[in-house]
């Protein structure tokens, strides 16, 4: 199995996870514009146990609470606490990591699929790539 490098912008977090990504997505769901800056964030989805976070004290764990990560209690997003990128973010239940794709140094195989939470997305963000838009996720 093709193993992929990521890290954080300073390059103080870095991370490792396998070249098997199960679904990638682009989501436009406030709390993504918000956590990136951007208008969406493309993201890869796989099993939890796949990734693998050099150094996870060097971590900000944001929304443990349940304040983020679809509302789920134990799920957050997974920040680099010296520069803030967001890496990765722990949902379905624990059970699935979505992986940042502008974080992976190497080019995953997969490609996001379709944009979710496109009926909330930015007004100035057009979407032009032709890949289908749903409401929610996961897609229907």
């Amino acid at each position: 199995m093709r193993i992929l490098q990521g890290s954080c912008l300073c390059g103080a977090c870095t991370y490792e996870v396998e070249d098997d990504f199960e679904y990638a997505l682009i989501c436009h769901c406030s709390q993504c514009r918000r956590a990136t800056g951007a208008g969406s964030k493309p993201f890869a989805g796989i099993r939890a146990e796949r990734l693998r976070v050099h150094a996870p004290e060097r971590l900000l764990r944001y929304g443990e609470s349940g304040e983020s990560g679809e509302g789920e209690r134990g799920s957050h997003d997974g920040h680099c606490a010296r520069c803030g990128s967001l890496l990765f973010s722990l949902v379905r239940k624990q059970r699935y990591v979505h992986v940042t794709l502008g974080t992976l140094l190497d080019s995953p195989t997969i490609r996001p699929s379709a944009h979710i939470f496109a009926g909330s997305k930015a007004d100035w963000d057009p979407i032009c790539d032709g890949l289908p838009m749903f409401d929610a996720f996961p897609p229907d």
